[in-house]
Order: structure tokens, then sequence, then C-alpha cells
């Protein structure tokens, strides 16, 4: 466990700067605990530790959403973790634009255990009913007033709620070549 606890007080130092204060106390915090013998709160201060460096890698992914076109609004949905710890874990982020009297949800879902299953149906599209729609070098599934795609075979991209014209649009905006390299 010892281990454990420095390895992930390393990372936290490399991965999180800005937070690493915070972060760094509560893994010391951890280590004290287990030296002292209470493994109880060592592993809820390891868990607590977690919790801030998914807080940040959270925040690194709701930067890949693009910002409003001229005339829109954007709102980040700040609840979209809680829901993704139900369906297996991973690190998500979601957005709302509102404009030309279109409501369009953009999701964007990093290393979570659903989304491979995506690349099937996205290679699979015309079986499916859909079409296939190109967003630079990336592939999006669309069916439905929805369009899916999957990013470094890990992330999955989805908007949802508008035309198709404005979707796509709005994914033409997006970073995908760094989207590739989140988490990495």
């Amino acid at each position: 466990m010892k281990s454990l606890i420095a390895a992930s007080a390393a990372l936290c130092l490399v991965a999180a700067p800005l937070s690493a204060d915070e972060i760094s106390e509560t893994l010391q915090s951890a280590l004290d605990a287990y030296e002292e013998g209470d493994n109880q709160y060592a592993l809820e201060e390891l868990e607590y530790a977690k919790q801030l460096l998914m807080a940040l890698k959270t925040d690194a992914l709701v930067e890949f959403l693009p910002d409003a076109p001229e005339g829109w609004t954007r709102e980040v949905n700040t609840e979209m973790n809680a829901a993704l710890g139900m369906m297996g874990g991973g690190t998500g982020a979601e957005a709302t634009y509102e404009g030309d009297g279109q409501k369009i949800t953009l999701t964007i879902m990093a290393d979570n255990p659903m989304v491979s299953g995506m690349a099937g149906m996205i290679s699979n599209a015309a079986l499916l009913g859909a079409k296939i729609e190109r967003v630079g070098r990336e592939k999006f599934m669309v069916k439905d007033k929805e369009i899916n795609g999957l990013v470094d075979k890990r992330i999955l991209v989805k908007a949802s709620g508008g035309t198709v014209e404005a979707m796509l649009k709005l994914l033409e905006t997006m970073d995908f070549r760094g989207l590739k390299r989140f988490g990495v």
C-alpha cells in the first residue's frame, strides 16, 4: 500500500501543478495515517485524493468543448462525472449550446468501458440505417438527430438535439488532434 501511495503522490505532482498542494497534502496525510496504522483513514484520504485528481482531469476535458458559436450560449454540465460513476467510470464533459432556435448537447466521454462498444456500431453504420459523416479526419455516425464518433478508439464525442448541419458545424470547431492526446 505504501508504494501505491508513493506512486499516487508522484503522479499528482506531475499531473496537477496548480492543485498539487492540496493533493500532495492529502496524499501525505494518507501516508502518515498508514504509518500510524490507521488504514481506514489512509483509504479515505486516498479516495479524496482520487476525487481531486478526477476533478483536474475533468477540467482538462472541458477545455475540448468548443466555445459557443456567435449568437449562441454555452452552459457546461458540472455533474457529468457523477453520472459516469454509475456507468463504469471514466471522465466526461458536457455542454449545452443554445441559439438559432436550437438546443444542442455535446458530450465527451473518455476511458469509459461502455465507449468501446461504439466502435462496432460506427463501423457498421449502414447496417444500422445510419450515415457516416467526416469531420476532419474523424468519422461520425449520424442517426435519428444524433451524431456519435469515437476518437482514438477511447473517447466518445456525441452531439444531439439540433439539426445535423448545426451539430456538424459545432463539431468542426473541436480540436480532435489535441483530444487524442488527452490523458496520455
